[in-house]
């Protein structure tokens, strides 16, 4: 059997997998030749950020497991996989912390107004200017998964209400005030000073946050997206932005990546933006290939895999989640 990689792997991470599948041989495709090694898979771990003819994997008949390096899974679920019998695992909830780290850096960064002080700074101008805070807000957190659980215990001491929506609201963490179902998102919207995006791309979330769902929130809103570019309408944004409907914008995903050098978001004090940095980690590869290395052994044993996707919606039931199995 084979192993294709592809993601940025040191030939310690490809021999701690080959120790873990000896039976296997492990190939490190990178994202050069991917494309052209897929096929002859019988396991895919990594990410393809190319092209890859899927069609000519499947015809192949060999895939027989897929796991993600990344929480997204967008590059593999077509619809010949999602129609499969194969397996797939993702990499949700892994790298929550430096997630929780980004949304706060964006959220801080717009409730301080750090970009008018950045702007202030390069002209040695030492005014003081209003802030906001963040003590005494209502967060709403649309997508409570691995990210948004994780991003809601690190909110929990700033004596905040925070309220959150969920495809399985199920578990509630002690520090959320309410736990609704995915339909009652207008609930949360219309209650919620800051909202914060962390669901997944699928055919349910796409362009999910409209100008219906931006008129649903609350005049001056704090608006945050460290789930998917694909989940907001960015021209909507964009005109909300403009009328004051909503007051500020973190985004660490857009719409179109990378974004386009004439986007109106450019020119915008009340708008952050990071080039989908949300779960970069100094351990991502490290945390990565533990991962794939516990589920290689699962499914040589006939086991169920560690954050085993549900192909339909794209993303793993609680039971299955690797943060859940990790709080």
């Amino acid at each position: 059997m084979r192993i294709v990689l592809c993601y940025p792997v040191t030939d310690a991470h490809v021999e701690q997998i080959r120790r873990s599948a000896p039976q296997c041989e492990v190939i490190d495709a990178g994202q050069q030749r991917i494309d052209e090694l897929l096929p002859s898979a019988d396991i895919f771990i990594g990410h393809a950020k190319v092209p890859v003819d899927w069609d000519r994997v499947l015809r192949a008949k060999r895939l027989k497991m897929i796991q993600s390096s990344a929480a997204g899974l967008d590059h593999c679920l077509v619809p010949g996989v999602i129609d499969s019998d194969i397996p797939v695992a993702s990499a949700s909830g892994l790298f929550a912390p430096q997630v929780a780290e980004q949304t706060f850096a964006l959220l801080f960064g717009l409730l301080r107004k750090v970009k008018t002080f950045i702007d202030a700074e390069t002209r040695r101008e030492f005014i003081r200017r209003p802030t906001d805070d963040l003590r005494g807000k209502t967060v709403g957190i649309v997508g409570l998964g691995g990210n948004g659980r994780t991003i809601a215990r690190a909110l929990g001491p700033w004596d905040v209400k925070i309220i959150a929506t969920d495809y399985y609201p199920v578990r509630c963490p002690d520090e959320v005030s309410a736990l609704l179902p995915a339909g009652e998102l207008e609930t949360l919207l219309r209650q919620s000073d800051i909202v914060i995006a962390t669901l997944p791309l699928n055919a349910h979330t796409k362009s999910l946050f409209d100008a219906d769902r931006f008129a649903q929130m609350q005049t001056g809103v704090c608006f945050i997206n460290v789930a998917r570019g694909g989940v907001v309408v960015e021209g909507d944004l964009v005109a909300a932005l403009d009328s004051g409907q909503v007051g500020s914008a973190g985004l660490d995903v857009t719409e179109i990546e990378p974004l386009h050098t004439d986007s109106p978001l450019w020119l915008r004090d009340n708008v952050l933006i990071s080039p989908h940095v949300g779960a970069q980690s100094a351990r991502r590869v490290d945390d990565t290939t533990d991962l794939a290395c516990e589920n290689l052994k699962r499914f040589f044993a006939g086991q169920r895999l560690v954050n085993q996707v549900d192909k339909q919606l794209g993303f793993p039931h609680p039971d299955d989640s690797w943060r859940m199995r990790n709080e």
